[in-house]
């Protein structure tokens, strides 16, 4: 307890402890490479664990296994850089994080819908061939295509101020 406010602040970043971490949306959290939490969101964490299993054709995993590949696919060894993994366009599913013209972006349906500090902006259409250039850790993308059903803010889905169309050629 706070004696100022009488309000709980938990401790963070203690050693073998979870942080409560806070995100836009379920795919704002997964391209950050991370999981349902086990705890309060236990659901979607059994139905994650079960999509992640299919979907790379192993074992469900435990949480500490599924953290370690996480970490391994969002992290360049020795740095802090963010890992991109190519993977082509056409076999993408919804919620799956993306670069595209140095913009973090989100795929969904035909469209992609750019990311920034203030939320989901501007779309475009998505490209129908080649590879992209994809945020979201690979473990993830297959828990996806197995069906996972990521939770994305519906403003993702709607109309947005700008196109990235128009912002791309200057207009």
């Amino acid at each position: 307890m706070n004696s100022r406010d009488n309000s709980y602040h938990p401790d963070q970043w203690l050693p073998h402890h979870y942080t409560f971490l806070y995100f836009h949306d379920e795919a704002v959290s997964f391209a950050a490479g991370h999981r349902p939490c086990a705890e309060c969101r236990h659901a979607d964490y059994r139905a994650y664990q079960r999509a992640w299993a299919e979907g790379l054709g192993v074992r469900p995993p435990s949480a500490k296994e599924m953290n370690r590949q996480l970490h391994g696919e969002r992290i360049v060894r020795g740095t802090h850089r963010r890992r991109t993994h190519s993977m082509p366009w056409a076999g993408l599913p919804d919620g799956t994080f993306v670069m595209i013209d140095g913009t973090a972006a989100v795929v969904i349906g035909d469209q992609l819908t750019q990311w920034t500090h203030d939320g989901y902006r501007a779309r475009c259409a998505r490209p129908r061939h080649g590879v992209a250039q994809v945020i979201t850790p690979p473990s993830t993308v297959a828990a996806l295509r197995a069906g996972y059903p990521v939770q994305i803010d519906d403003c993702a889905r709607g109309e947005a101020p700008a196109d990235l169309d128009a912002a791309r050629s200057g207009a």
